[in-house]
């Protein structure tokens, strides 16, 4: 009976050890997208390029391009993400993948034009070796009464 009780002791502090190292890793990459739009409205394409992998895809409402474009376009001002207004966010992580959903209220100068505009942002991130790396970042347009199903 007492090896069963130890047994079921360890197995309950594995789980939750497990589900702290999983919220902490959530925390992480929540914290990394919300930087991620301060240095994007800041130009500050040194952060971006240590946080896009180098074959990072960024579809926008005009285009989609690679990491490559999307800091000259962030460096020229081009488009100026002057501030995102986050509304709500979720993450998902799987294995040495992590999905973040973002419902923000984007107000950029776009070609000399200030715009603001609602959008749910998808972000796909991969840890590589200690850092977590930007794969894709989609902005879809949508109305300003859309949630994210959480």
């Amino acid at each position: 009976m007492k090896n069963k009780i130890i047994i079921l002791f360890l197995f309950l502090l594995s789980s939750l050890s497990t589900f702290a190292q999983s919220s902490n890793e959530e925390q992480t990459v929540l914290q990394l997208s919300k930087d991620k739009w301060l240095w994007m409205a800041d130009k500050n394409v040194d952060k971006l390029k240590d946080l896009f992998d180098a074959k990072a895809k960024f579809v926008h409402m005009s285009g989609t391009w690679k990491t490559d474009e999307e800091l000259e376009i962030i460096k020229s001002g081009s488009i100026w993400y002057k501030e995102a207004k986050v509304q709500d966010s979720a993450v998902e992580i799987s294995g040495k993948t992590a999905i973040v959903w973002n419902r923000i209220t984007l107000v950029a100068n776009v070609r000399g034009n200030d715009v603001t505009t609602e959008f749910t942002v998808t972000e796909v991130y991969q840890k590589q070796k200690k850092n977590w790396k930007m794969l894709a970042l989609t902005f879809s347009s949508v109305r300003d009464t859309h949630q994210i199903k959480k």
